[in-house]
Order: C-alpha cells, then structure tokens, then sequence
C-alpha cells in the first residue's frame, strides 16, 4: 500500500519591487536538507544556491535570480517563518562596548523592505546625461564576499538598464564594455557620489531591535540588515 503524500498549504505574498502578489509553499524536509547541507559545507555559493533554488521552487517559478536581491531576501524570510518558525534567535554585538553578544528573539514576519523617501533609479550625471539603474540581482552581486574596487565596478556596470543624453537613449547592448568603462572614469567625485548613493539608499531588508547589555545593563538600537544578519 502507497504511503499518503501530504497536502502543502499556499500563502499569497506581495513582491516588494513590483506589487504583484504571488503564491508560496512552506519548504518541505527534503529542501531543507539540501539547505542544510549547503550551510555545512560553509561555502558561500553552495548556500546561496541552495536559497535560490529553494525559493524558486517554493513560489512556483515566480521569483527567480532575475528579480531584485531584495525580493529574494524578503521571500526568504517568509518561507523561513511559514516553514520552520515565525521567530528566530539572533546574536548581537552589543554597541555600547562593541564585544558582549547577546541573543534577541526577532519576528520573522515583522519584517519588512524599507525605502527611503526620495530614492530614485535614475541618476543625473549632468544637465545633459542621465543614468537608469537596474536593482542588483544575486548574479550581479560577487558571492564570495569579494568587495574589492574591481568588484564593485563590475556590479555597478551590470545595473546600468540606460545612459540619457540630450538626443538619445542608450541599453545595455547599445555601447561596449569598454566605452562604459571610459564613460564612468571620466566621473568625478561629486557625480560618482550621486551613482553610489542609488546602491546606499537603494530597498533593503532592514529591522531596527533592541538589545540589552547583560554586563553593562545598557540597552541600545541595532539596525539589522539583508539576509544574513537575521542567520
């Protein structure tokens, strides 16, 4: 005689870059061993590998590496609380002395992608040339932590969707890697600030909590962000 197969509940969820209101699953034991694994191996690109291909089978295809890293890290959080737990034990590094760790229980479900205010994708360069920015996915993003001149270049050239000048639009596609190259050397600082600030102030998983020094008794606000701050 077959063995049941259980049923697996559905939960609606709005994708914090567009809106549209998807539906996921609970991972199953058998996603959570590959996880598992991946974790053990403490190779960064087993890990994220795992998470993506965990996400994508647990929205049915609908997010993917193609959306926004932020989407991805705010999917994740909810597929970890409908899963294995709505909270979960995170260790902070108290600010008042910068070495005591304490432990605080976060809501998982409490958390949100927040945007600043007057964030924007498109960047003005000059009177004359405008920048239109992609959101960085996990494939734009080095994985091994690499966080070099060179790496962070190649980043910011991925997120670049168009270059406005005053008679044309330019895609990506449209200019070679080279020419991309001499258009942002010849920035200066104050222009290369205005690009950067798109990646600063850009949507993030971020979660303000509180943790109390159990040496010091001081209590102080911690801002947690992206998804490994929460694992």
């Amino acid at each position: 005689m077959a063995l049941p197969i259980l049923n697996t509940p559905k939960y609606p969820l709005e994708l914090p870059s567009t809106g549209e209101t998807i539906e996921f699953r609970p991972f199953l034991v058998k996603e959570q061993k590959v996880l598992l694994l991946a974790q053990q191996s403490n190779k960064k690109n087993m890990i994220t590998q795992a998470t993506l291909d965990i996400i994508k089978t647990c929205t049915f295809g609908k997010v993917t590496e193609k959306n926004p890293l932020f989407d991805l890290e705010y999917v994740f959080l909810n597929l970890r609380a409908k899963s294995v737990g709505e909270t979960v034990d995170v260790l902070v590094t108290c600010p008042d002395d910068n070495k005591t760790k304490e432990k605080v229980k976060v809501n998982l479900e409490s958390i949100d992608v927040q945007m600043p205010e007057n964030h924007t994708n498109e960047i003005n360069i000059t009177d004359d040339v405008k920048m239109v920015m992609n959101y960085p996915t996990i494939k734009d993003i080095d994985m091994s932590g690499d966080k070099d001149t060179d790496a962070v270049f190649k980043t910011i050239k991925k997120c670049v969707r168009e270059i406005h000048t005053e008679d044309k639009v330019m895609r990506q596609g449209d200019f070679t890697d080279k020419e991309l190259d001499d258009f942002m050397d010849s920035f200066n600082s104050e222009q290369f600030e205005r690009l950067m600030e798109f990646f600063n102030s850009m949507p993030k998983v971020r979660h303000e909590i509180e943790v109390k020094n159990s040496k010091t008794k001081k209590k102080s606000k911690v801002l947690l962000e992206g998804l490994d701050s929460f694992f």
